[in-house]
């Protein structure tokens, strides 16, 4: 599976299996129908939908304990090249998820929402590893490691998931 950084750029944008979105999400019109969401429907529809996914999959992953939040970020607000990110604190058992709003993403409509869930569960995978990750141990090839790990834990999460 590709890396997570390079599924926003670029022609070669790789599909998730076993998820069928229906043509009303984000409030998709049909063939020639013109569009009555706006920028900011689709930014507080993707809130509400993070928002499910982290209650279902934080669940899921035992992660009870911790108060975790969302918030849905634009492009300037993350990393180049990222989709979304986590920060948290170990001690209090908090951490905030970023995800990339939909006005950012250049996948189509149908897609966003499957990414979004992607983005998700990844970042809740970074948080279930961070014990194991101490910052001393943290440096370019192992964040690589990392990020290739996490992203093939986080596909097979979703198959899992999504073929039931």
């Amino acid at each position: 599976m590709p890396h997570i950084f390079g599924r926003i750029f670029g022609p070669s944008v790789p599909v998730l299996t076993g998820v069928v979105l229906l043509g009303f999400a984000f409030g998709l019109p049909t063939a020639g129908a013109a569009s009555a969401v706006s920028p900011g429907d689709r930014t507080a529809e993707a809130q509400t939908f993070a928002n499910e996914k982290l209650a279902l999959w934080q669940q899921r992953l035992n992660l009870r304990d911790w108060n975790i939040s969302i918030a849905v970020a634009r492009a300037t607000d993350l990393k180049p090249r990222t989709l979304g990110n986590i920060h948290w604190d170990t001690e209090k058992k908090t951490a905030l998820i970023r995800v990339l709003d939909p006005t950012d993403y250049k996948l189509p409509p149908t897609e966003i929402l499957k990414d979004i869930e992607f983005t998700v569960v990844h970042e809740l995978v970074h948080l279930e590893l961070a014990p194991l990750l101490t910052p001393l141990q943290r440096n370019e090839a192992s964040r690589r490691d990392e990020e290739y790990t996490v992203d093939h834990i986080t596909d097979a999460l979703l198959k899992l998931d999504r073929s039931r």
